[in-house]
């Protein structure tokens, strides 16, 4: 799939009221259109790129199946031209200008329009709106952009891999609907990928950049649930449809429609998951900060009993004018002597924490645990 991180997004339309239905508002910094044709049968196929329109209709009486893929909107009189060569309903062709639809099928008698989103390639999740018009021997693609996930299709059609040159029309759309639902795995299993890395560093190694990685990761999933929820509801219509679609690509269709919910299944797993990585990044946040002030209560509990000592004796008292003046100033070795007692508080200090088990782990705690788990021992 090519990248299409660095091509124009169109802007959410301006809608205006009272405007007659059916009018076309191209945006007007959308690329123009740029046509291509396969056209194909089970012997052999013809491809041609940037085709005349007049010379469409002979290619229909020529081949059983012929497909055009208009990569760019932005031109409405090319469009309203394209709309009269394969009789599209005005109405379908304001719905594929106006971008960011939720995936749908609708069915205008002799042609039956369909919407789905189609993921982009990148980091961050994007689709990008495929409007699919299917009649009787051709089918029609609208993209917002060239470059898309269908050449493994392109593939198959020329080289006469499986069986999409013996079928029909109907197969044709979908094949492209199952390629543009397909696509989404790869991407689900990167980011299943990523959350696994995630949930560790959010264990191991709290850093300010793991709120900012959920975040991201939320914002994707909603992406992807956005553009699935309503696929679903599309290809259920479409399995329901028996005046476009035969029994044959109804059987395929159904398959297509076990992945959509599986994508669904995988969406709402990862998106609880994310959900509570949050949870888990704030706990080991709070954990290593009382790790933190644990390590800083220790400290200043040692020295709370050598202040005292210090205290006591940087007081200005003069053992010449009275006996009960710190007599230990008169000491030969009373500096040693104090640092000495000043030394075992603190070793007692620290003697005493590590038996509680204050201090990480206590050797004595383990033991009097692995003792007790002995004597239960059979």
């Amino acid at each position: 799939m090519a990248s299409k991180g660095s091509r124009h997004r169109n802007r959410r339309p301006k809608y205006r009221v009272g405007e007659p239905p059916g009018t076309l508002k191209t945006d007007p910094n959308a690329l123009p259109p740029s046509l291509h044709i396969i056209a194909y049968g089970p012997e052999s196929y013809r491809e041609i790129e940037e085709p005349n329109l007049d010379n469409v209709a002979d290619l229909r009486k020529q081949w059983p199946v012929v497909w055009l893929n208009i990569d760019g909107i932005g031109d409405a009189d090319t469009l309203m031209r394209l709309g009269r060569v394969f009789d599209i309903h005005r109405l379908a062709l304001e719905d594929l200008v106006t971008v960011h639809q939720r995936a749908k099928t609708e069915d205008y008698g002799n042609r039956l329009f369909v919407i789905v989103r189609m993921l982009e390639s990148g980091e961050a999740a994007h689709t990008e709106q495929l409007s699919i018009f299917l009649g009787n021997g051709f089918v029609v693609t609208f993209q917002e952009h060239p470059g898309d996930c269908l050449d493994p299709l392109r593939k198959r059609i020329r080289e006469g891999l499986g069986r999409v040159r013996t079928m029909g029309a109907d197969y044709l759309a979908y094949c492209i609907i199952d390629t543009v639902v397909d696509a989404f795995f790869p991407y689900l299993d990167d980011l299943s990928d990523k959350l696994d890395t995630l949930e560790d560093d959010a264990l191991s190694r709290p850093g300010p950049d793991i709120a900012a990685r959920i975040h991201e990761a939320k914002r994707n999933l909603l992406v992807l649930r956005r553009a699935m929820a309503p696929m679903r509801e599309a290809l259920s219509m479409l399995l329901q449809d028996t005046h476009h679609m035969t029994d044959a690509t109804r059987m395929y269709l159904r398959d297509c429609y076990d992945h959509s919910i599986m994508l669904l299944d995988m969406i709402e797993s990862y998106r609880e998951l994310v959900g509570s990585l949050l949870d888990v990044y704030l706990s080991s946040v709070s954990n290593r900060m009382n790790e933190i002030m644990k390590v800083l209560t220790l400290i200043a509990t040692i020295f709370i009993p050598l202040s005292f000592l210090t205290g006591i004796y940087g007081m200005n008292f003069d053992p010449e004018v009275s006996p009960w003046n710190m007599p230990e100033l008169q000491m030969r070795y009373g500096y040693p002597v104090f640092l000495g007692i000043a030394g075992a508080v603190a070793a007692f200090q620290l003697f005493m924490f590590w038996r509680h088990g204050w201090l990480s782990s206590s050797p004595a705690k383990k033991a009097r645990v692995k003792s007790s788990d002995g004597d239960a021992a059979p």
